[in-house]
């Protein structure tokens, strides 16, 4: 019999792994553009923030809501938005640890656990305040739940009956959650479908039906406004094709060689490991099906909403490993974590893709509070994409920031995440002598790169003085000819 410790440690050296690990850099990568989109919403007061939920991005508004609580507890550094996704990637690689013990035992646990910790994508969603981190935690719950939902009594040689309805209360809630998190991850119900429906048991199939029925009744709303926003929300997202398919073992692991290892391993144990295998093999397989599918019809494919999915790879991994001697099962996992390191160690510069690519807001904006005068405005270019330009110069140089010459109406009275600017730019412009230009992209000329209708007016009122290139960015301070 396993010794108090014993059990305790199959769960706890891998959340301690990942917690240490997502913790190292965590201010490291600048806040990319969906964070800068949290801290928006999170900052906003409660009335402005239901508006904004309104209008766009309904479908994070649970996550939101949470922010707009841990930002006002918490404040709003880089360290404290992103805290709460470090917690919560910390238990779920504790919760995959314990899966992996009650399906396989507790040295697949500690393996799946371990693994589960070191994969670059742990990290990535770790140091992100988005809500990825939140729903992979709900997803391995709502799992767990539901095998003690489906719990036979050991010792005895004939199943119990069907679990009792508080159980099934609880599961309903957890795959509830996971929907409130993202509403992509409810997909996780395909596989659970199956472990339930294949239960003879007099009374699991009507539960499992009711309970999973219920966490749908609960999302359909949020659904239904969230279908009706997703084409501007997903306006970016082009239709997949065979290689992203094939391709996203890497994308979701964020390193090619390390999600192409996991996979491998984890089809293994699925090919291996028999009847607890297979609803765990189709909890991967089939929410990747149907991302691929739903995005041949609807912009959907992004490969990140597949991050909820890595916990059950990660305990099939576990269960191929466990029969190895625990050194050898620990050098696999080592070495996979190795195999990630250069990404590990880019992550934490950057979180754009690719990360050949970095945008260094800091860098732009240390540039801006070196050499502002009190009086500056400043434009932004572009405007009406998802660069959110603004979004990151209000948040690194807050009050301190120039004025923004061509704005009518900000984010908070429009209700998004956008600006409106002066139809005609010629009279804002002309409220000020110096004024800041900050381009997404590194150009020599960054005038040339503007529409017409904004570049136009610049030159007929300015001379460039000086441009400042950082990754990413151009900053070019203009001033009126005295």
């Amino acid at each position: 019999m396993p010794t108090p410790f014993r059990r305790q440690a199959t769960w706890l050296w891998p959340g301690l792994a990942t917690l240490l690990g997502t913790a190292v850099q965590l201010d490291g990568a600048p806040l990319w553009r969906d964070e800068l989109a949290t801290w928006s919403a999170a900052t906003r007061p409660f009335g402005d923030l239901l508006r904004l939920v309104g209008n766009v991005d309904a479908v994070s508004a649970p996550y939101y809501l949470l922010m707009h609580g841990w930002v006002a507890v918490a404040g709003d550094s880089v360290v404290a938005l992103r805290l709460p996704s470090t917690l919560a990637m910390a238990g779920a690689a504790a919760l995959t640890a314990v899966l992996g013990a009650r399906l396989f035992g507790r040295r697949a646990g500690l393996l799946a656990g371990l693994l589960f910790a070191l994969l670059p994508s742990t990290s990535r969603y770790g140091q992100e305040a988005r809500p990825y981190a939140l729903v992979t935690l709900l997803a391995v719950l709502a799992t767990l739940l539901l095998c003690r939902a489906l719990d036979r009594s050991p010792g005895h040689p004939s199943p119990r009956p069907a679990a009792t309805w508080p159980r099934w209360a609880g599961y309903a809630a957890a795959l509830a959650g996971v929907g409130l998190a993202n509403l992509f991850a409810l997909s996780l119900a395909a596989g659970h479908a199956f472990a339930a429906l294949g239960d003879r048991r007099t009374g699991v199939r009507q539960r499992w039906a009711v309970a999973a029925g219920g966490a749908v009744l609960v999302l359909a709303p949020l659904a239904v406004l969230g279908r009706s926003q997703q084409g501007r929300q997903l306006d970016w997202v082009g239709r997949p094709g065979l290689g992203d398919l094939l391709g996203l073992p890497g994308s979701v692991v964020q390193a090619g060689v390390v999600g192409g290892l996991l996979f491998g391993l984890a089809a293994v144990g699925v090919a291996t490991r028999g009847r607890p295998g297979v609803p765990l093999g189709l909890s991967v397989l089939l929410p990747a099906l149907l991302l691929f599918v739903a995005g041949q019809v609807t912009p959907l494919f992004v490969p990140r909403y597949l991050v909820f999915v890595l916990p059950f790879a990660a305990v099939l991994a576990g269960a191929t490993l466990a029969p190895l001697r625990l050194p050898a099962g620990l050098a696999i996992v080592l070495a996979a974590g190795l195999l990630g390191a250069p990404e590990q160690a880019a992550l934490r510069r950057t979180h754009e893709s690719p990360r050949s690519a970095p945008v260094d807001y800091p860098a732009a904006v240390r540039v801006i509070a070196a050499q502002r005068r009190p009086g500056d405005g400043i434009v932004y270019a572009p405007r009406d994409g998802w660069a959110f330009l603004d979004l990151a110069t209000a948040y690194y140089l807050r009050d301190d920031r120039p004025r923004d010459v061509l704005l009518v109406a900000d984010q908070v009275r429009r209700a998004d995440f956008w600006a409106t600017e002066c139809p005609r730019p010629e009279p804002c412009l002309a409220t000020v002598d110096r004024l800041w230009l900050l381009v997404r992209g590194e150009h020599p000329d960054p005038l040339a790169h503007l529409p017409e209708d904004r570049a136009a007016p610049l030159r007929a009122r300015f001379r460039p003085t000086r441009t400042w290139t950082v990754p990413g960015l151009t900053v070019t301070l203009l001033t009126h000819p005295s």
